[in-house]
Formats: C-alpha cells, structure tokens, sequence
C-alpha cells in the first residue's frame, strides 16, 4: 500500500541555508536571505509518499519491484528484513521563484536555490523522525537514507521508485527521461528498519563518501539558527 503525508512547515535551519548556498554573514547577505524566506514561505509545500517494503536476499537484493547489485544499498541495509522507500518534494512554487529571480536577480536566485534544499533536505528528516518514533513502538529502529546517485546506487533506480511509488498521481512529482524530477527540490530515498530500538541518526555531511564535496565547509558543524 502506498502511503501520502502532508506535513506541516519543517523546523528552519538558516546555517543550512547559508551552507548551501555559500552565503557570508554580511548584514546585507542575512537581510537578503530573511527577504528570501519570507517570500518563499507561501509557496513552499510539503509532500511525502511511500512504501514500506520487504527484503529479499539471493543473487542480489531485491526490495519489493526494486532489484539491485549496488554494494552502498547493499552494506546500508545488511542488518535490515525491512526497508521504507519514499518520495518527498517541496512543491513546484520555489521552482518557479528560482526561475524568475533568474533572469532579474541572480543573488536572490541563488538564495531560493539554497532554501530549496534546506527545506527538502529539513521535510526528509521530518518525515525520517516520524517514521522512526513509529517503528521505536515496535522495538525497530530507522537506518539513516540513502538515495539513488549516492556512493555506487544507480540514479536510473529513480524509474523503479516512482513506478512503485505512483509519485505523479500521489504528490505531483515527475520524472523526465534525463532522471531530472519535477518540481526540482525533491528526493527519493530508501531507509533500512532493524530490529532494536535505537535513536535515529540523521544524514549528514560526516556520513557522505564525496570527501571533496563543496558543501563539506564549517557551516555543517555549527548549526546556529533553526527557528
């Protein structure tokens, strides 16, 4: 059974926002930034589907539809006889503000770009959270995500999740030829259950295995503002 939650607006993290968009903490940056927020409040919304699937080991591992050789998906749920697989998405509004300051204000672009992926990445640890209190009344426990392009998972797994998941139908979420979804901030992502009940432990950029990527600053460490 696939499953649709409506969340309400996640918890914001402005050291996130700064993060991924590189942002200094000039006076005018933090004024622009608030500026951003503000106008992109409105617009936001916050959708998840998903299912919870069984795992099956032979020749390789096989999660409900999904079949894959990946070692990273692999060694995620080695310890797991469930997994949740789901699609989330911020809606199609920052999108469309990212377009249009674009072509009139590309700082202000660049600051709805970084809020696009604070607020996806902030809806994946709510929903995350969620599910994990959930499981913890069952004595199970929630692996941290994973999702297709991450480590050795093939981005083409994005065809079998949204066939299994019916993200157009569930949440208006779509997937084009090039494996790029619509609207832009959105992720699909699979998390192990294990028995045991334990805290859950969020993604992080300490966890990841791009060593070199840019995101990778002192901003991820000093998580100052989240109101």
């Amino acid at each position: 059974m696939i499953y649709t939650e409506l969340f309400e607006a996640p918890p914001w993290d402005r050291r996130e926002i700064m993060r991924y968009g590189r942002i200094g903490e000039s006076e005018e940056m933090l004024s622009l930034m608030e500026e951003c927020i503000r106008e992109a409040q409105p617009v936001l919304s916050y959708r998840v589907c998903y299912v919870r699937a069984g795992i099956e080991r032979g020749e390789s591992l096989r999660l409900s539809m999904i079949e894959t050789g990946s070692h990273t998906l692999s060694k995620a749920l080695s310890d797991c006889d469930e997994a949740i697989i789901f699609a989330a998405t911020a809606g199609a509004g920052i999108d469309r503000l990212i377009s249009r300051y674009g072509r009139i204000s590309p700082a202000k672009a660049l600051v709805f770009q970084a809020i696009g992926a604070e607020r996806i990445e902030s809806l994946c640890d709510a929903f995350c959270v969620k599910m994990s209190d959930e499981l913890r009344a069952d004595n199970k426990t929630l692996k941290t995500r994973v999702s297709p392009g991450y480590g050795d998972i093939p981005l083409a797994m994005q065809r079998d999740i949204f066939a299994l998941l019916d993200c157009p139908r569930k949440i208006g979420l779509t997937l084009n030829d090039s494996l790029m979804m619509s609207p832009g901030k959105s992720v699909t992502a699979i998390a192990g259950i294990t028995p045991g009940c334990r805290e859950y432990k969020k993604s992080s950029c300490a966890d990841c295995t791009a060593k070199e990527c840019p995101y990778r600053g002192s901003y991820g460490t000093q998580r100052i503002s989240k109101t």
